[in-house]
């Protein structure tokens, strides 16, 4: 679609309040869309959408794991390189309770708790990346060091091997 006045969400307060410069876009948001959807509306590839998602290790603890959007996240490699024996993709119900976001529209700034951020490692090569805005039919573009020094993202080699 294309840019827009931000909507005042938990996560442009979050970036406001860090001095991080970003660019809201609208698009239209469809129920299992996903980051398809947001490279075919933008006109970008689908590898500079981030999606964020929130799992959980064999501990009950949450986390956020972020994963471009033409990859898929192994969760055996998450497991072993956070030193868990087992890591699972939250439901819908619960990820919303650990984010304040509902999905479909999860950011990874201004979360509603704490949860440590990893970050598939070749995230940071990326100059700028799309990420969502905290809202269904909401994403941000930035920078990515900013992004990722803000979140304080731990880079981590978990994207599903081809095959």
């Amino acid at each position: 679609m294309g840019r827009i006045r931000e909507p005042v969400t938990p996560a442009v307060r979050a970036l406001r309040a860090a001095g991080v410069h970003f660019e809201g876009y609208s698009y239209r948001y469809i129920d299992g869309g996903g980051t398809g959807q947001v490279a075919r509306e933008l006109g970008i590839d689908e590898h500079l959408v981030i999606k964020t998602l929130i799992m959980e290790d064999d501990r009950a603890h949450p986390m956020v794991v972020l994963m471009h959007g033409d990859q898929q996240v192994s969760t055996q490699r998450l497991a072993r390189g956070i030193d868990a024996r087992w890591v699972t993709l939250c439901t819908p119900e619960v990820a919303q309770r650990h984010s304040g976001y509902q999905v479909g529209g999860t950011s990874p700034f201004g979360l509603r708790r704490t949860m440590p951020v990893y970050a598939q490692r070749s995230i940071a090569a990326l100059e700028r990346f799309y990420i969502n805005g905290g809202k269904r039919g909401f994403i941000l573009c930035l920078p990515t060091a900013e992004a990722l020094a803000v979140l304080a993202a731990t880079p981590l080699e978990m994207a599903q091997p081809s095959r």
